[in-house]
């Protein structure tokens, strides 16, 4: 990939409405990011609105040097070696910010995730788990949080670890945990969607649950409370199709209410590191590559007619509905109704929601 190209990736995905979805399907679309910025204000028109304001080309020049001053690189959606399980899942990031040993991203990674408060036990037991599943070749990823997290990369620094976390990979989240992300940078892999210097923001973190879900073949929670943030990486990673994995907890700690919960709704009982084996293995082998994804992008039509998008337009609301409820009531080809949600969504007027939902913006 030439550098005017992975600028022009690096523009797209830094500018405003254009997400993840919309940035797949202008890739699937045009034969490079350049052709597919050129494009944009002829999108947004036919979608009835102007063409957003596009990352400054001097700001995207200037993270660019600061991520090769910071001895990091890019992994771009789709382009070896961005994680092919991670570049499966819809909401998959355009672009990932790497430090470390990259040949960890192609092992079988397995998500360990839970609670910040967590119990002395729950963290003595995350370590020790997070250790046999590096024995046995797994790579165990967490958020690098306070709790489980931290107890999940200390346990797993030594066989490779995955930190994923909320802000820039220059930015020390939580201060005390500033000598494991080092140390993780140059033994383990710090992963960052978010540019260099961006402090972590209460809505990064479900960005960063996730990656953690969308990387492996499966998610461990260990502790959680109810509507945690780790019962979110859950859900996600359910969504994605990955394995759920709980460790069952005493009914009497509050910290334990969501792995019972998610146990008792489906997801598998964990006690033991070969618990763990007996699920994941049928799905490869540990020590062994992750098997190639092959990567279909979604089909969108470059002609609409009028009455389409009005058709398409009209079953929009406020209220979200999934784009599969839209194609049916609509009637039209999936790539047409693709094609009309993309321009909608460069002109500012649509909005896109977890589970493929979508919604029209609330216009002032």
């Amino acid at each position: 990939m030439s550098d005017a190209e992975r600028a022009a990736k690096l523009r797209l995905a830094r500018s405003r409405n254009i997400g993840p979805v919309t940035y797949r399907q202008l890739l699937a679309r045009f034969p490079s990011a350049q052709d597919a910025i050129e494009a944009i204000p002829d999108l947004a028109r036919r979608g009835g609105g102007r063409a957003p304001q596009l990352a400054d080309m001097r700001l995207i020049e200037a993270e660019m040097a600061e991520v090769e001053r910071l001895g990091a690189s890019y992994l771009f959606l789709h382009t070896p070696p961005y994680p092919p399980p991670l570049g499966e899942i819809g909401a998959a990031p355009p672009v990932l910010i790497v430090r470390g040993d990259l040949t960890l991203l192609a092992k079988p990674i397995v998500g360990m995730v839970g609670a910040r408060n967590a119990s002395a036990a729950a963290r003595r037991f995350a370590r020790e788990l997070a250790f046999a599943l590096g024995d046995a070749g797994y790579v165990a990823a967490s958020g690098l949080a306070r709790g489980i997290d931290t107890a999940v990369h200390h346990g797993s620094i030594d066989s490779g670890t995955i930190a994923v976390i909320a802000g820039g990979i220059d930015i020390f989240y939580p201060p005390e945990n500033q000598d494991l992300q080092l140390d993780i940078a140059e033994r383990g892999v710090l992963v960052a969607e978010q540019p260099p210097g961006s402090e972590p923001k209460a809505r990064h973190f479900p960005y960063r649950n996730r990656i953690i879900a969308g990387l492996g073949m499966g998610v461990i929670v260990v502790e959680a409370a109810p509507k945690s943030g780790s019962l979110i990486t859950a859900r996600q990673a359910n969504e994605f199709g990955r394995e759920v994995m709980a460790v069952p907890g005493s009914p009497l700690d509050p910290r334990a209410q969501g792995c019972n919960q998610l146990i008792r709704d489906g997801a598998n009982l964990i006690q033991t590191v070969d618990d763990v084996l007996e699920i994941l293995q049928p799905f490869g082998s540990a020590g062994a590559e992750q098997p190639e994804i092959r990567y279909r992008p979604e089909k969108v039509s470059a002609d609409v007619e009028p009455h389409e998008r009005s058709t398409v337009t009209e079953l929009l609301g406020p209220v979200p509905v999934t784009v599969d409820e839209i194609i049916r009531q609509s009637g039209i080809a999936p790539n047409v109704v693709q094609t009309v949600l993309l321009e909608l969504e460069l002109a500012g007027r649509l909005e896109r929601h977890a589970g493929g939902k979508v919604s029209l913006e609330q216009q002032p």
